[in-house]
């Protein structure tokens, strides 16, 4: 159940209960593609930065360990020993970016696995039924995910297509949601927006897969070409033509700032993989800007990544021993840089509930992004 707290424009603080509990929005998913976050994050790190959903890869799980075997061991949850939310990406945007050969056709799409070569359809009904297997508390419906910048009849092809397959995964959803060696029973469908850049065929689209009367809606096929300002332009478009009351979820999206952006645009579901790989390089979010660590300036600095933080990393550590970790090529450096960026993420989505609850956030807003754009020189 999704119920909406306070509004301020069409920026939204609500929550969404589920069958692994309550998700307070707007909220930042960490991305753990293959059922970890790459860092040598553990799930007890997880619980630490303040995580409240866990997103995997439908298509990553199922070509390694597969879908089978984690149901066999009881599912995701218990797999990677995690209580709280997972929501799992359908892998259609893995199937088209990731498979050099494939074929579209209307039943799915064949094509070969990026790991071993070995041939593989995947359709509605078999993206549901790997979700399924792998028991998260929300499914993404399967779809086609075009270039941002593609040809209009392709995307008008394409976006009908998908909209026909959100039908089959309802239906496929539905059956398995009745069997009785289904793992959960209760989880969730989202479907997905697509459209390119194209206002009229997002709004349609959007208009068409809102009578179909799913648990939440995500717009998909942005961040992948166009700039930042026809991203917003398309959030501000379509959104309005997606249920208010459904959460409303921007996938592959991204920068602090995008995400304050989007949040004042009525969206509240995030995820991105920019503070995990970030960190891994070195380049650490602040309330000041990015640093990069490996920046000479940074060899005799004692100080914390960030003054004030509490994520594990700047409790305990200064920057020039997380600096000489990445330069030594230690996995420790790697960890506690994805550590202070997750954490980043998820406070500055506390900070967004928060301002919101309090009738506060379009100052918040203003003041953050005036904080990172600064040119760090320390």
């Amino acid at each position: 159940m999704y119920k909406i707290i306070k509004t301020e424009g069409r920026a939204k603080r609500a929550q969404l209960t589920t069958v692994h509990g309550t998700i307070q929005t707007p909220v930042f998913m960490n991305v753990g593609t293959a059922a970890a976050i790459k860092g040598a994050v553990s799930t007890e790190d997880l619980e630490t930065i303040k995580t409240q959903v866990e997103l995997s890869n439908t298509y990553h799980l199922h070509v390694r360990p597969g879908d089978q075997i984690i149901k066999q061991l009881g599912g995701l949850h218990k797999f990677m020993s995690w209580e709280r939310p997972i929501l799992t990406d359908s892998g259609g945007f893995q199937v088209f970016s990731l498979a050099g050969l494939r074929k579209i056709k209307e039943e799915g799409v064949y094509f070969n696995s990026h790991i071993d070569g070995r041939k593989i359809f995947m359709g509605p009904e078999e993206s549901m039924q790997i979700q399924s297997n792998l028991a998260s508390t929300i499914a993404m419906a399967f779809d086609e995910c075009p270039s941002s910048v593609a040809d209009r009849h392709y995307v008008e092809a394409s976006v009908s297509r998908t909209a026909r397959w959100l039908e089959r995964c309802k239906k496929e959803m539905k059956r398995l949601n009745g069997l009785e060696d289904t793992i959960n029973r209760k989880q969730l469908l989202f479907g997905i927006n697509q459209g390119a850049v194209y206002d009229d065929i997002r709004i349609d689209h959007a208009k068409r897969i809102t009578e179909m009367e799913c648990d939440g809606y995500a717009l998909g096929g942005l961040a992948v070409g166009e700039s930042h300002e026809q991203m917003y332009h398309v959030i501000e478009e379509t959104v309005p033509y997606l249920p208010q009351d459904k959460p409303t979820y921007l996938m592959g999206v991204g920068t602090p700032a995008n995400i304050l952006e989007a949040v004042d645009r009525g969206v509240d579901f995030f995820d991105c993989v920019y503070p995990t790989r970030n960190g891994r390089h070195g380049h650490l979010y602040t309330n000041s800007g990015k640093i990069n660590l490996f920046n000479a300036k940074y060899e005799l600095d004692a100080r914390p990544i960030e003054e004030g933080c509490s994520c594990p990393a700047c409790a305990r550590y200064s920057r020039a021993y997380i600096r000489h970790l990445l330069k030594a090529k230690e996995m420790l450096g790697m960890r506690l840089c994805v550590l202070h960026n997750l954490y980043f993420y998820n406070t500055m989505m506390e900070e967004i509930r928060e301002a919101l609850e309090e009738g506060r956030f379009a100052a918040y807003k203003k003041q953050k992004l005036a904080g990172m754009s600064a040119h760090v020189n320390d």
